[in-house]
């Protein structure tokens, strides 16, 4: 068994694959460590003129008791640690530019990327772990998976130019920022309170629209808020529609059109030292196409609501926050690129509640101690095709009344341990009790067996998981920082990973948010996973951070229990598939199992500025490099693991004038999954140029992605199910070996008016 810590050089002794892969990113590489080296002694020497501050790369993100806009800040204290990556409201209002999918916003820091899937429900990954190992909250409510695709996860529910801020703490966070997690946690805020001086209201917003050429993607956004003194009136929204992309060879992609829009209305008010905050929203999603899924998303709609309380006192501060949200979820087959009929439904309830105090113990000593209660409700049924023998005449149940609900509790304390030295310890417990209903197929015939040994076994699940984090920082100087995490993480199985019982092909193949085209049945013997996570930081920067800045962070998890999967070998799975055991070219059927496994990687990203002056206006170079592993201790490469990736880019600011370069680099995806016939990809490279233009409340922006039109596959795309498919006695099926297809070259352009 691996040892769970490793040292510097283990760390970097990797292995000849990644020797191999790195031929394409060496000079990047190079120039992004060690052009810091060079140019810090010769800035040292000359003083730059005064400048505008850097534009936003990554950095770590601040958290005071309220934000300058009178938002309450609902991460952890005053103690901010290196490696949470914040993603501010500009970055994600330009990325709109480029993308209607929030969860691709996380493939901008390091070590973030996006597991394909539909045009504006990517799912989130952090070093490594993806999914629902990455815990993503939306004003404090949490979204429970609601779909056996996981067709409608969380960011789904805001649009980017929604979001006001995004915080993404990693594996060794506080435990104060949440339970039920193995990889990161995600703080999404959209529509944050917003006040202005004085008892007259003041009204401001935005109003923008936006055309993308590749796709034919249209939209609009737009903001609006009414505020004074102590009270702020906040909508937001947007609505978003796109056809099939082209890739850069000119193939259509089938299946990849979508119709989203979002609303959030927020209402906030100021009582002396004490801010209270409701809101409600809402999503309709008319169709979405899926090109890695059998089915397409053909309804999704929800409603939610919070209220959150945020109270400054002698003593510290209180926190509340509490929140209920319902969705409506159905799944078919949009034409002409996929046709059929077989409605499938799920529906979804979310309710909980957190609480946290945080005191002052003393000048150097801060405790904070918290309860939270989640609770997450599914139901997901089939209904009967007419005429149809396999799919009738009754109705499938997949999950029937399946309950989820998670008591945490914990306690953290943070020490000012002199001028350079802080340190925070925190332990939580969280239990997690699951239970389901018996459930029946389409008929006794061909579901009987399979529903009748579920039905005979107990289905109340009780996990206690232990949670802790140790975390120590050190400010050497005013131009370097380094801190060291420790954490154990844990996360109970979800529904489907737990409950999916059918081993008829048709059903396994509904199961499953992999995009691999391959069918899963559940286990009720999976214990939760528990990560145990060791990351260093060190960061350097000119004393003011006006000049350079670069940061190396290096990690390692050694994870007891993953969740993973096995070749199925049950009866119903090898009477319709014989070579399911051992084929290697072809889909196959799984079954959830748990094993241990271990992740380790390096993120390294930085700025500098290149040219200040009058003339020119301001140059900086920023540039980022991803590196991560995953294997299981038999041998097994772990799912989607993001090959070695990396951006340079240079940003130009004069006057009202901004303008960037950008070339994205991905390497070759060798490491791949056996058990699930992974595809590999080969490497590629992005060249994508952006612009804008303030005049006075207008702001243009233009863009081209991918401009030389390269031709490449995602290497998080999982298979192309749709656009190749193979003829048999049963019909067409999808077929094995093709990865799905980025997009090609795109021509973007929005125009933002702003009051």
């Amino acid at each position: 068994m691996p040892s769970p810590l490793l040292s510097a050089g283990t760390l970097f002794r990797l292995r000849g694959t990644f020797a191999r892969s790195t031929a394409l990113f060496a000079p990047s590489a190079l120039a992004l460590v060690l052009m810091p080296a060079f140019i810090a002694p010769a800035m040292a020497q000359t003083s730059p003129q005064p400048a505008t501050e850097l534009p936003p790369v990554t950095v770590r993100a601040a958290t005071p008791a309220a934000t300058a806009s009178g938002a309450p800040a609902t991460d952890s204290g005053n103690f901010s640690p290196a490696d949470i990556a914040l993603i501010s409201g500009s970055e994600a209002q330009a990325a709109t530019l480029w993308t209607s999918d929030s969860g691709s916003l996380l493939s901008r820091i390091p070590g973030g990327a996006a597991w394909g899937a539909g045009g504006v429900s990517s799912l989130p990954a952090v070093n490594g772990m993806g999914a629902d190992r990455v815990q993503v909250a939306v004003n404090g409510m949490l979204f429970g998976i609601a779909c056996p695709n996981q067709m409608n996860p969380p960011f789904s529910f805001v649009n980017p130019a929604m979001i006001a801020n995004v915080k993404v703490y990693t594996a060794t966070a506080p435990v104060s920022v949440g339970g039920d997690y193995t990889g990161a946690r995600v703080n999404v805020t959209v529509a944050p309170p917003k006040f202005t001086e004085g008892e007259q209201l003041t009204v401001s917003g935005s109003v923008s629209g936006y055309y993308r050429s590749n796709n034919n993607s249209y939209g609009v956004d737009a903001t609006a808020t009414v505020s004074n003194a102590d009270t702020s009136v906040t909508y937001t929204g947007g609505w978003a529609k796109a056809s099939d992309y082209v890739a850069g060879d000119g193939t259509t992609i089938k299946s990849t059109m979508y119709e989203t829009q979002n609303h959030a209305l927020t209402i906030s008010k100021k009582i002396a030292d004490q801010l209270f905050t409701v809101g409600i929203g809402g999503q309709f999603i008319p169709y979405e196409g899926y090109p890695n899924q059998y089915m397409d998303l053909v309804e999704n709609k929800s409603i939610n609501a919070f209220g959150r309380y945020l109270g400054e006192f002698d003593w510290g501060q209180l926190e509340g926050n509490v929140f209920a949200n319902q969705i409506r979820h159905t799944m078919g087959f949009i034409a002409p690129d996929k046709t059929g009929d077989m409605p499938m439904d799920t529906k979804a309830t979310d309710i909980g509640y957190s609480l946290k105090g945080t005191v002052a113990l003393s000048a150097r000593d801060t405790l904070r101690i918290g309860n939270e209660l989640y609770y997450n409700n599914l139901d997901d049924w089939w209904p009967p095709v007419a005429g149809s023998m396999m799919m009738g005449p009754d109705t499938f149940q997949s999950i029937n009344n399946g309950q989820k609900l998670r008591a945490g509790i914990y306690g953290e304390w943070e020490r000012r341990i002199d001028d350079r030295w802080t340190a925070v310890l925190g332990v939580r417990n969280d239990v997690v009790w699951m239970n389901t209903g018996d459930v029946h197929g389409y008929n006794d015939m061909m579901y009987g067996l399979d529903a009748a040994l579920f039905n005979a076994q107990s289905h109340a699940r009780t996990d206690f998981n232990v949670d802790a984090s140790a975390i120590l920082r050190y400010d050497a100087n005013a131009a370097s920082t380094y801190e060291f995490g420790l954490a154990r993480k844990t996360r109970s199985p979800n529904f489907y990973e737990r409950y999916a019982w059918s081993t008829n092909p048709m059903a396994m193949d509904m199961i499953g948010w992999f995009g691999d085209g391959n069918g899963y049945v559940g286990n009720l013997n999976l214990e939760p996973e528990a990560a145990h996570t060791a990351s260093f930081t060190a960061t350097w920067h000119d004393p003011v951070r006006n000049a350079w800045e670069l940061r190396v962070s290096p990690y390692y998890s050694y994870v007891v229990n993953y969740i993973d999967a096995d070749r199925c070998l049950l009866a119903g799975c090898l009477a319709s598939k014989p070579n399911n055991p051992y084929v290697t070219n072809d889909f196959v059927f799984l079954q959830f199992a748990n094993h241990d496994a271990w992740l380790y990687g390096v993120n390294i990203d930085g700025k500098m500025e290149l040219w200040n002056d009058l003339a020119w206006g301001q140059g900086v170079f920023r540039g980022n490099l991803n590196f991560v592993q995953g294997q299981r201790t038999d041998g097994v490469n772990l799912y989607h693991m993001m090959p070695l990736n990396g951006v340079i880019a240079v940003d130009h600011t004069l006057g009202n004038w901004t303008n960037s370069l950008e070339l994205q680099m991905v390497a070759a995806k060798v490491l791949v999954s056996q058990v699930r016939n992974e595809l590999e990809t080969s490497a590629y490279a992005l060249l994508n140029f952006r612009t804008s233009y303030q005049l006075q409340q207008f702001r243009f922006d233009f863009g081209v992605e991918n401009i030389l039109g390269t031709n490449y596959n995602l290497p998080l795309g999982g298979a192309n199910l749709v656009n190749y498919q193979v003829s048999s006695m049963m019909g067409t099926s999808a077929a094995w070996g093709f990865p799905v297809a980025g997009m090609g070259r795109s021509f973007n352009t929005r125009v933002t008016y702003q009051f």
